[in-house]
């Protein structure tokens, strides 16, 4: 008997590997480090930010970027009920981090142009190998 090996490499591995490294790069870009991070690799994929200040019109909530693979980057507050979303950065799946943090900025300077309230529809969550070329950027 024959067994046919796929030498090729782990989708799921060099999917979540690639996300790790781009929450990173975004994490970095808004001032955080991988402590206020979490992800999961998961169908369909997460990932979170904590972020270390609160947004004038919130001062008594918590402020965080959360990311998924179908509707991408928002901005959310959290209280003792939840998350609630602000707005969604909208465009692209995996933008470029640079992106992300001119969202927030805009975000934290009140601009009404910032994002979109509504959910967009990026993708369908799974088939994690194609974002594997936008990860790897």
């Amino acid at each position: 008997m024959s067994i046919l090996i796929d030498f090729g490499r782990d989708t799921e591995f060099s999917f979540e590997r690639g996300l790790r490294g781009y929450v990173a790069a975004v994490a970095r870009g808004v001032g955080v480090g991988l402590e206020s991070c979490t992800l999961d690799a998961g169908t369909p994929a997460v990932a979170y930010i904590a972020l270390d200040w609160r947004l004038s019109r919130f001062p008594d909530h918590d402020l965080a970027l959360v990311w998924d693979e179908t509707h991408g980057w928002a901005a959310a507050v959290e209280d003792a009920d939840g998350a609630t979303v602000l707005s969604y950065l909208g465009g692209e799946v995996l933008p470029e981090p640079r992106a992300v943090v001119r969202f927030l900025a805009a975000l934290r300077a009140d601009d009404p142009e910032a994002g979109t309230l509504e959910a967009p529809a990026l993708r369908a969550p799974g088939a994690h190998e194609e974002l594997l070329g936008a990860l790897g950027r």
